[in-house]
């Protein structure tokens, strides 16, 4: 296979034109490729809405203006914008920073809700139960015994679990989902 390589100079047999035309036909097909790639695979972003949030504490700026970060040689942490900027940062005082700010922000309704959820299923693991959709808005299910509703189980505004045997009945509220699940009458399996 013969492979040419173009010069600027061109002869007088050359005719520029379809140079330029193959090279612009080259790139747009190199965009294409491009676009398809990401199309099929997006690049995942590392950075959670949590971890913006807790940098833009620390650099007080907007946290969508963080694009990445990352630690360069151990030492240096180096936050990207999208606006093509970048800081650098100590890594021993950043990482410190990071953990004074964790401490003080307030959880998001989305977080909340995946820690509740993830309270929830350990709870029906501990408990062999299965629970219905969740209402994600209430933070509230129906629970289910080998497909026989058992009752229903929540988590209100005054952050306390809280189970009721039907829909209508008065509520029992507790500290914990396991506490709320017991409450229900129901025991964890003992092995045999």
């Amino acid at each position: 296979m013969n492979h040419f390589t173009y010069s600027k100079q061109a002869s007088k047999n050359c005719n520029c034109n379809t140079i330029d035309e193959q090279d612009l036909a080259q790139a747009e097909l190199a965009q294409y490729i491009n676009q398809q790639a990401q199309a099929v695979a997006p690049t995942t972003d590392p950075l959670t809405s949590s971890d913006r949030r807790i940098i833009g504490e620390i650099i007080e700026v907007d946290p969508e203006s963080i694009h990445t970060i990352w630690i360069e040689a151990g030492i240096t942490v180096w936050v990207q914008f999208v606006d093509s900027g970048r800081l650098p940062f100590d890594r021993n005082w950043f990482a410190t920073r990071v953990q004074e700010v964790k401490a003080t922000l307030p959880e998001t309704p989305r977080e909340r809700n995946e820690r509740l959820s993830a309270e929830l299923e350990q709870a029906c693991i501990k408990f062999g139960l299965t629970h219905g959709q969740i209402d994600w808005l209430s933070f509230s299910t129906t629970l289910y015994l080998n497909r026989l509703c058992i009752g229903f189980i929540g988590y209100n505004r005054a952050n306390q679990w809280y189970s009721r045997r039907n829909q209508l009945g008065g509520s029992r509220t507790a500290e914990s989902v396991d506490a709320a699940i017991a409450s229900l009458g129901v025991r964890q399996p003992v092995a045999a």
